[in-house]
């Protein structure tokens, strides 16, 4: 294969979403966090960078990976407009043999996957192996997507969705029937989770939006939530009843909102029971069953550039 900079390949975001049925969403996960787990991989912080006289900002999310020997990074500029602002995403895939680039993408499709695949790989590792009930708060794609990736982790007697947008919209509806005949739509989150064994949070509020007070010993909460100052999805309470974990200790304690305001509150990440990284490669232990479990991700960059990575080799295959 050629090394020089024109044979990188540069796919917009209809390009992408051509190529994303052949990509293993869960595999890309499950190698990204057992070289995390293993110090193959590296996740840097990520970085915002202000644009001078107020017209907005880019942060950057990067990441590297000797096992794959690839690095790169992830731009997401806000773009400050007379009316609604500009929001876009783009990752650049680097090659650490040659230096040079392999792929320029458009990231909204690879960010909705791989934060599916994120919460799928979380699903696998801490439910618990006979879950029965899976329940969905939000019905948007990221929503679908988490269906998607969680579909085949169990073996599921129930499927239970509920988002306020789903009332109204037949659409939508037959959107999700079609995605899983065993979906079922609930009247409130309240009847969507309980009893639960497995509830996947998936909207883009700033405020709890399920109750886990009812939450059952060995019973799995996911959250996912936005970038709004703080967000959290449950009641930062939640964690100091919960085993609690997390896609990176090293991250995530700083970012996840509720964990913020939980610490607080009196609650520290020393709590954390363990993170992907040491869940795949067996480095903590798996949840109890004596407690209801949480889960928090928040992104990494290095998510996005084994997305990123997946959708290069597909797209290869495929000439």
């Amino acid at each position: 294969m050629s090394t020089t900079p024109q044979a990188a390949l540069v796919l917009d975001a209809a390009a992408v979403q051509a190529v994303l049925p052949n990509v293993d969403t869960l595999g890309a996960m499950r190698a990204l966090f057992s070289e995390l787990g293993q110090g193959q991989a590296v996740q840097p912080a990520q970085t915002l960078t202000l644009f001078p006289e107020d017209k907005g900002d880019f942060i950057t999310y990067q990441g590297a990976s000797t096992g794959a020997n690839l690095f790169g990074a992830k731009l997401s500029p806000y773009l400050v407009q007379p009316g609604k602002p500009i929001i876009t995403a783009w990752t650049v895939l680097m090659s650490m043999e040659t230096g040079q680039p392999l792929m320029l993408c458009d990231s909204g499709e690879l960010t909705t996957e791989r934060t599916a695949g994120t919460t799928a790989l979380a699903v696998d590792h801490l439910a618990k192996d006979g879950a029965k009930t899976l329940a969905i708060i939000g019905s948007g794609k990221v929503a679908q997507a988490h269906l998607r990736h969680t579909a085949a982790l169990r073996d599921w007697a129930e499927i239970r969705v509920f988002s306020p947008s789903l009332a109204e919209n037949a659409e939508l509806k037959a959107t999700w029937q079609a995605l899983d005949e065993r979906v079922r739509f609930a009247d409130s989150a309240a009847a969507a989770g309980t009893d639960a064994d497995v509830v996947m949070l998936c909207t883009s509020s700033g405020t709890p939006v399920f109750d886990t007070t009812s939450v059952a010993a060995g019973a799995l909460v996911t959250s996912i939530s936005t970038n709004v100052a703080n967000a959290h999805e449950v009641d930062p309470a939640f964690l100091s009843a919960a085993e609690v974990y997390c896609d990176y200790r090293e991250t995530t304690p700083s970012s996840a909102g509720e964990m913020k305001l939980a610490a607080e509150a009196g609650w520290q990440a020393d709590a954390i029971c363990g993170d992907l990284a040491q869940l795949q490669t067996a480095a903590c232990a798996r949840p109890t069953g004596e407690k209801p479990v949480f889960f928090r991700s928040i992104g990494l960059g290095l998510e996005d550039i084994f997305m990123a990575r997946a959708v290069y080799d597909a797209a290869k295959a495929q000439g």
